[in-house]
């Protein structure tokens, strides 16, 4: 399957009962706990992340939270 990810070609390798969002993330390599998530400029709740199936050609944009002072 093919996504863009901040605007970068992706190709990821899982079978579409396995593209759930949480999964593609943890494949990424992304912490959930640190991160916001937008599908197809949808922001996507994390607690819905096991739900969201994603398809060929969707857009993920990717923001990570940084803390500090």
């Amino acid at each position: 399957m093919k996504i863009r990810v901040n605007g970068e070609g992706k190709k990821i390798e899982l079978s579409p009962e396995n593209a759930l969002l949480s999964k593609t993330l943890d494949f990424l390599g992304y912490k959930p706990n640190t991160i916001v998530v937008e599908v197809n400029d949808l922001i996507v709740n994390s607690k819905k992340w096991d739900k969201v199936r994603l398809k060929d050609g969707d857009n993920l944009e990717i923001v990570s939270i940084v803390g500090g002072g």
